[in-house]
């Protein structure tokens, strides 16, 4: 009796509640999943639910995007947690050091990370307002973080597109153009950058200031929430292999768990879904794979739809699905994901402070040493992701070594950098510093390599023994001061001097560099080297001031000379020690470029390198005159259509008329045919007789390379190699290839066989001795060629200089 009455006061206070609090559609004016919600309606929707249940949500804008749409959290819990919400934190901490009794479940729910992958934003309105009203017994002793939005500017620009594009009323036919983004998708961030492969690298502001947050509270149990093609019934956890090694038997079993609680609902509706198959877990930089590697159960939910499927659209089984119905699907995953955690509360703690006592990993420590511009890239990626290093006394470390590809010793220099994976986020450094990851199956859904060693161009030892840490690393600041000299000499080794080199070019500051090394006044300089020479700056006032100011700025050690005749290589007066000149440089977007693949140059020259550049769209491409800029940027793509022989021709002109062509992988196409020295080079392999078709897919990957890392011989006397030596490790997108050029190759692979990550069987003979980067000289031009992208999702650190070397070195 006393059960009862319980139990219907409860289903009164939740009636109560709902009556006091409004749903999404009373707020919004609008039935939820009639319309698409922008995001400023979003916000105020979660702003008012704060503002009538202060004691159950609190709401927490944690930064801004590009185009300054805000970025918030709602923690969503009992009156009594919330107002012990920095006690919970504390204690949920404490376990990743082994202590405490934490006795709260932390659930984290994201959406939208794809901005036209809209439903999950919709659900996050409905989901919340239940957990407030009808499921309040779930937030007794757990505390829900909801991110509504993780991609506000590509959320607006896919929801603006349709609103502008749909019938009314919408239409289902698939045909019809609401179900048709252009180029340019909602999918990225205002950078066109997949955010969803940026949890790991950071390169984007989205990504950055998300983690910090996330870095606070290290959940239990993450949702990040997608769609798919509108075909694909939907897909929730356990995932597919491969696994990485590291994820624990707890993880793997508890995400089955909780696939199993989603299949008793959706089985009761008569929804389709799919597990184990697709979704893998082992790309480090997903937003399942990297909660995962932070203890947590870190999964990815996707319901079919995306960015065809508008308000509604017919699939090809004659079926029409609804923004109700993917609504309706998230909003159930969301809810029983939390019930689940609800449900399991001391399993989950316990688990969770087991996953951070301190694993028997086969390497103890990691130890990296190279340029300065290199280790402080690093050190501020391992800062963001709250991974601790140090430096040691020892003279020699021995163990793994990247380079050499086998068990030696390194001595150690002054510059170096030691990482343990003894520590809270030990299980992340094994992750993103081993050598190779362990892949169970072949068959990926992303790249299958990405040791940072190599990303960083560092050289690194991989120790099975930990090396002490018994000094602090610390960059010195530099403090260059004003001092007259006849010319200052900077170096050329990294991002760091690339900078410099834009900002000097900015300020109307001539630089020339060296086309060799040279020694003048006892100190000796590598090719490359910069040279800013007071007889080039006549009549600039307060030139050295200006010189001082910039490179304390870009933190770039300048060392002034009073002379130019140098004790050893060429006199600053030399044809050898050429003019940097401004660059005018244009960038094709749109056509056969990819979104993604523009975006990638673009965030690099507005935030990376920080340099102007012009966008050209591919629809008025033929009606530029090209002989106004002096680089020209072919993003890759796809460019058969596009490169017709009238383009060809003007790419001829514009080359032999004294302009560079900068081509990245896919645009190499344009030049692989006719008058061009650049040659494709197939594979050998001959057809097997009879394919089987259950293994089809299997006997496809044997052509494929998944993002594997292959050692390159590199040329470091030619101009575009200038800043690296004879060794270089680069990322192999795909399975593309060509023939060293006859004149100008500048890297070529050194093994057919990859050092790290996946590459099919009948890659090895294909990729035997081919090119990587290379210049050929056409008329008073050039043509660059990069198979390899370095700006691939912006994290390949030790590759861009490449690319800028590429820009204003290659004549």
């Amino acid at each position: 009796m006393k059960k009862t009455i319980f139990l219907l006061c409860l289903l009164l206070s939740g009636i109560a509640s709902a009556q006091t609090i409004k749903t999404p559609s009373e707020f919004l004016g609008y039935e939820l999943g009639t319309q698409f919600s922008r995001h400023h309606q979003v916000v105020a929707y979660y702003e008012y639910l704060a503002s009538v249940a202060p004691a159950n949500v609190v709401l927490k804008t944690y930064g801004y995007t590009n185009e300054r749409r805000p970025l918030m959290t709602a923690f969503v819990s009992s009156q009594e947690n919330i107002e012990n919400l920095e006690a919970i934190r504390i204690s949920h901490m404490e376990s990743t050091q082994g202590k405490g009794q934490a006795d709260k479940a932390i659930v984290w729910l994201s959406y939208n990370v794809h901005g036209n992958e809209s439903v999950s934003t919709e659900a996050s309105m409905q989901t919340i307002y239940e957990l407030l009203t009808l499921k309040k017994e779930y937030l007794e002793n757990t505390l829900v973080i909801m991110d509504p939005c993780i991609n506000p500017d590509g959320r607006d620009r896919y929801v603006n597109w349709y609103n502008e594009n749909k019938n009314t009323p919408f239409q289902v036919d698939p045909n019809s153009a609401e179900h048709h983004e252009g180029w340019l998708s909602g999918r990225a961030n205002h950078y066109m950058f997949d955010l969803n492969r940026d949890w790991a690298w950071l390169t984007q502001v989205e990504s950055q200031q998300r983690l910090k947050v996330f870095n606070q509270w290290l959940p239990h149990v993450h949702v990040d929430f997608h769609e798919q093609g509108v075909d694909s019934p939907y897909y929730f956890a356990p995932a597919a292999e491969p696994y990485h090694e590291v994820i624990t038997d707890f993880q793997r079993n508890f995400q089955t768990k909780i696939g199993r609680n989603h299949a008793s609902y959706f089985d009761a509706n008569g929804w389709f879904y799919f597990t184990k198959e697709r979704f893998d877990l082992l790309y480090p930089s997903y937003g399942d794979t990297y909660p995962t590697y932070n203890g947590g159960i870190g999964m990815t939910y996707e319901q079919g739809g995306s960015g065809r499927a508008g308000l509604g659209i017919k699939t090809s089984l004659g079926d029409t699905l609804t923004l109700k119905d993917r609504i309706a699907h998230h909003h159930t995953t969301g809810l029983s994901t939390v019930e689940v955690a609800a449900s399991q509360v001391q399993e989950l703690n316990q688990a969770f402070k087991a996953y951070f006592k301190n694993k028997d990993f086969s390497y103890k420590s990691y130890v990296l040493q190279g340029k300065t511009g290199d280790l402080k890239a690093l050190a501020t990626l391992l800062d963001q992701h709250e991974i601790s290093y140090g430096k040691t006394s020892e003279k020699t470390v021995k163990g793994f070594h990247y380079g050499q590809g086998k068990e030696t010793q390194m001595r150690m220099a002054e510059n170096h950098m030691v990482i343990s994976t003894n520590q809270t986020k030990g299980t992340l450094v094994k992750v993103l510093f081993e050598p190779t990851a362990k892949l169970a199956d072949s068959l990926t859904y992303d790249i299958t390599a990405w040791s940072l060693p190599y990303a960083y161009g560092l050289e690194t030892v991989a120790s099975k023994t930990e090396i002490s840490q018994d000094k602090k690393l610390v960059f010195n600041t530099i403090t260059n001061q004003e001092k007259a000299a006849m010319a200052y000499v900077a170096p050329w080794e990294s991002m760091q001097d690339a900078r410099f080199l834009a900002a000097l070019l900015q300020e109307n500051i001539r630089v020339r560099y060296s086309d060799t090394d040279f020694s003048v006044e006892g100190k000796n300089f590598k090719r490359g080297s910069l040279i800013i020479h007071k007889g080039d700056h006549k009549n600039m006032k307060n030139f050295s001031a200006k010189l001082t100011a910039l490179a304390n700025a870009h933190e770039v050690v300048l060392s002034p000379t009073n002379t130019g005749f140098v004790d050893r290589g060429k006199d600053f007066g030399s044809s050898y020690v050429p003019m940097i000149t401004d660059k005018k440089i244009a960038v094709l977007k749109g056509g056969p470029t990819g979104s993604l693949d523009f975006g990638e140059i673009w965030h690099f020259f507005e935030q990376q390198l920080q340099y102007p550049i012009t966008v050209i769209d591919a629809s008025y491409f033929n009606r530029v005159d090209l002989s106004t800029y002096d680089v020209l940027i072919l993003p890759n793509g796809r460019y058969g259509s596009f490169a017709d022989s009238s383009v060809t021709k003007e790419l001829k002109s514009f080359v032999r008329g004294g302009g560079k062509i900068i081509a990245l992988e896919g645009a190499l196409s344009v030049f692989s045919k006719g008058d061009f020295d650049l040659k494709e080079k197939l594979s050998d392999h001959e057809q097997e007789p009879l394919d089987i078709y259950e293994m089809g897919e299997r006997e496809a990957i044997k052509e494929y390379i998944s993002g594997a890392i292959y050692e390159t011989s590199v040329d470091p006397t030619h101009p575009m190699a200038y800043g690296f030596g004879s060794k270089y490790f680069s990322l192999k997108l795909g399975a593309n290839a060509y023939e060293p050029l006859k004149e100008g190759t500048v890297a070529k692979l050194a093994s057919s066989t990859p050092v790290s990550g996946f590459a099919g069987s009948n890659t090895i003979s294909k990729m035997e001795n081919t090119l990587v980067f290379g210049v050929e000289q056409q008329g008073k031009g050039s043509v660059v060629y990069l198979v390899d992208n370095p700006l691939f999702r912006g994290f390949w650190q030790g590759g861009k200089l490449f690319f800028v070397n590429a820009l204003f070195m290659v004549p």
